[in-house]
C-alpha cells in the first residue's frame, strides 16, 4: 500500500478564491453552531428543556444547534426558549438601527 504524508497531499491541493471562501463559510459555521450550543449549555439548559418550551422534539432542538445557516425566526424562538429576545442591528459608521422581526415581542 502507498502511503503519503498529509503535508504532501495537502500541498497538492488546488488553492483557489472559491475553495477558500467556501472553507471560511464552513468554519464560520461550525463557530456558529458551537456558539448557540454554548449559549444553551451557559443557562444551564438541557436540549430536552428547550424542546419542551419550544414545543418540538429533542432531536428538532439538536438539529438546530448543527445547522449551518439558521433562519432568524428559529433563532429568535431559539433564544426566547434560552429566556432571552433576540436583537439585531445593522451598524454604519453613521449610525446603528436596530430591527425587528416580524411578530417578535419588543420588551
Amino acid at each position: 500500500m502507498n502511503r503519503r504524508k498529509f503535508s504532501e497531499l495537502r500541498a497538492e491541493t488546488v488553492r483557489t478564491p472559491e475553495a477558500e471562501a467556501k472553507v471560511a463559510a464552513y468554519k464560520s459555521a461550525m463557530r456558529d453552531v458551537l456558539a448557540i450550543e454554548e449559549l444553551r449549555a451557559g443557562r444551564r439548559l438541557t436540549q430536552e428543556q428547550v424542546a419542551e418550551a419550544l414545543g418540538v422534539s429533542q432531536a428538532n432542538v439538536s438539529q438546530i444547534e448543527h445547522q449551518d445557516n439558521i433562519y432568524l425566526r428559529t433563532l429568535s424562538s431559539y433564544i426566547e426558549a434560552l429566556g432571552g429576545q433576540l436583537e439585531v442591528r445593522a451598524v454604519f459608521p453613521d449610525e446603528t438601527v436596530v430591527l425587528v422581526l416580524p411578530g417578535a415581542g419588543v420588551r
